[in-house]
């Protein structure tokens, strides 16, 4: 019976955790052969202003960024025609 705690810094959509909640499903079912009624998926948002590394906070890193930087994503860039 996995249990299955993940602490996650707030601002994700509810689909993203929905996603996030599935994903971990499947990945219990899939490594250990975990049965989905058996699988328990608890996600814990915690604000920034409580989540540090480095002595620094998420909001505090996020304050102390260039604002014109954009996070890092996963998503391909969007090519114009003229690329």
């Amino acid at each position: 019976m996995p249990l299955i705690d993940v602490s996650i810094a707030e601002g994700r959509s509810p689909e993203q955790l929905r996603e996030l909640v599935s994903a971990l499903h499947r990945a219990a079912e899939e490594s250990v052969g975990a049965l989905p009624e058996n699988t328990t998926v608890i996600i814990r948002e915690v604000p920034q202003t409580h989540w540090s590394k480095a002595n620094q906070t998420i909001a505090e890193r996020q304050q102390a960024a260039p604002a014109q930087a954009a996070p890092p994503t996963r998503e391909a860039p969007v090519k114009t025609p003229a690329e």
